[in-house]
């Protein structure tokens, strides 16, 4: 179920793209149809209703319900097309121009926002890229990793003794068994000790149950929370991952006063400026890590990945710095440092919401 899961989050996505989108600057091919508007009944002196907006060509056909779903998906109008390779490669040049009021030109950033974040997690899904469901809450506990370790040792070394009981006397793969339980009996006596140095004996590390590690903060719907979360983990996490995408766009708001540092001795720029570099940053962002997913679904080297995700995201920002807010290339390498600096800060700020919301749900 997972594929028609990702197919109605990119259907939803496109959808809700579309729905922010400005209806502008699209052509349809078509002739208007008769001289007067369907909807409101003006006359029509074009190809659209300038009182209500709408074509003059009315679809009456199956074959119009795919193209509108097309055309919700993706915009399959052009400005896509017109869009995503200023957003590669000029992404300072769309954000100044569609500040500057080219809006019919490029899709809006709220759209190009919406259809890349629903597009990475439905990319996700039919991936198979999720949150683990078999997470144990007692394999964080150190004691519990030693006392597995030991189990194994010994299991290990049982075999060999009870295979060694077998030989004879002038057998000689006895001096190589006796090396290797002798070996097995210092590494068992090694994770003993390392239990006593934790403070914890076998016994507690097995048997504590999570409430022994639970803190009280006096309010009752957090502390709450926190008992779900320990009890839990793998639920938790799972709608911490669903809660990424829904609330994503708190992304926006807790990034404008960062940007806002930045340029706030400038009074040319407006918050709506910062508003736009950050939304159009951010849609980068997610297909940069759709394109980095599918490279990693057809087997590209961990090390080609590796440099594209290390080195494209601050280049990408750094030029669109430069060009959106036409400064020079060292202040906006300097600016670029200091924004990475400050993505660390909103994506902690982020994820404390979403844990804080997941916990007083």
């Amino acid at each position: 179920m997972g594929e028609f899961d990702a197919a109605g989050e990119l259907v939803m996505g496109g959808m809700l793209g579309r729905a922010v989108e400005p209806h502008a600057g699209e052509s349809h091919g078509h002739g208007h149809h008769g001289t007067i508007c369907l909807n409101c009944g003006t006359a029509l002196i074009g190809p659209h209703c300038h009182e209500c907006g709408q074509s003059g060509h009315v679809h009456r056909s199956l074959g119009a319900i795919g193209h509108e779903l097309l055309h919700g998906v993706a915009h399959f109008e052009g400005k896509m097309w017109r869009t995503l390779p200023l957003l590669a490669w000029r992404p300072g040049d769309l954000t100044r121009r569609y500040i500057a009021g080219e809006r019919a030109r490029f899709v809006s950033p709220m759209a190009m926002f919406l259809f890349s974040i629903f597009t990475m997690f439905a990319i996700f899904q039919i991936l198979g890229i999720s949150t683990p469901t078999d997470l144990d809450t007692n394999s964080v506990k150190p004691a519990v990793v030693l006392q597995q370790s030991i189990t194994k040792e010994e299991a290990g070394r049982d075999r060999k003794a009870a295979k060694l009981a077998k030989l004879d006397a002038s057998d000689t793969d006895r001096a190589e068994l006796q090396q290797d339980i002798a070996a097995a009996n210092q590494k068992i006596g090694r994770y003993k000790a390392s239990i006593a140095q934790l403070g914890e004996n076998t016994s507690i590390g097995i048997e504590a149950d999570a409430d022994d590690f639970s803190g009280h903060t006096g309010w009752h719907t957090l502390d709450h929370g926190i008992e779900k979360w320990k009890k839990n983990p793998a639920l938790m996490l799972y709608k911490l991952q669903s809660s990424i995408y829904k609330f994503s766009w708190l992304l926006i708001p807790l990034s404008l006063p960062f940007v806002w540092l930045l340029f706030f001795w400038k009074r040319q720029y407006k918050l709506y400026d910062h508003a736009v570099f950050v939304t159009y940053s951010i849609a980068a962002m997610s297909l940069l890590f759709i394109v980095i997913t599918l490279l990693s679904a057809v087997h590209v080297p961990t090390n080609v990945l590796g440099t594209l995700a290390f080195f494209v995201p601050p280049v990408h920002m750094c030029r669109q710095l430069k060009q959106a807010y036409q400064i020079r290339w060292w202040s906006a390498i300097l600016r670029t440092g200091v924004l990475l600096w400050f993505i660390t800060i909103i994506a902690s700020l982020f994820l404390l919401i979403l844990a804080l919301l997941g916990i007083m749900g």
